[in-house]
């Protein structure tokens, strides 16, 4: 069995993500999607578990698909989880030269471990978690950057943490 983890802080979780997901769905037995902490990103809006809720909501129409999170080690969650594999989304070539190297640490660190680059979907270059949260701090419309499911659950928890 053909198990992938597709990893990222989804502070939320864009149509982009989705897309990326849909795809990686075609290609392997199972996907692992994995909401992870980053200390590199500063703050997140949502908690783990609201990213979770939105992720599932937004993915529960592709049966080999399984959401989750964890904080730690993608390589040792990799290999709790029995995958050999890594999905990461490109947009621009710039996220090519930071996903290339992490690749290459994580092949550094566990050989077993395949990183596979999907291209986004050229409509969805433009979306970023950024920039969805910038638009939704400054009451901007995210109804087609996000799935419409999504798009509920992220104005219901933004609107209670803005109370």
């Amino acid at each position: 069995m053909r198990k992938a983890v597709c990893s990222g802080s989804f502070d939320p979780v864009t149509s982009g993500h989705i897309d990326i997901i849909e795809r990686a769905s075609r290609m392997f037995d199972e996907i692992i999607v994995c909401v992870f902490f980053n200390p590199g990103k500063g703050t997140s809006l949502f908690t783990p578990e609201e990213r979770v809720e939105m992720l599932k909501a937004a993915t529960a129409h592709l049966p080999n698909v399984r959401v989750t999170s964890h904080s730690g080690l993608l390589n040792e969650f990799c290999e709790k989880e029995n995958a050999s594999f890594i999905v990461r989304g490109l947009r621009a070539f710039t996220d090519f030269e930071y996903e290339f190297q992490r690749a290459l640490l994580l092949k550094k660190i566990n050989e077993k471990l395949e990183t596979v680059f999907i291209m986004t979907n050229a409509n969805y270059s433009y979306i970023s978690s950024s920039g969805v949260r910038e638009l939704l701090a400054f009451g901007g419309d995210i109804g087609k950057l996000v799935p419409a499911n999504v798009a509920e659950l992220i104005y219901k928890y933004h609107k209670r943490k803005t109370k």
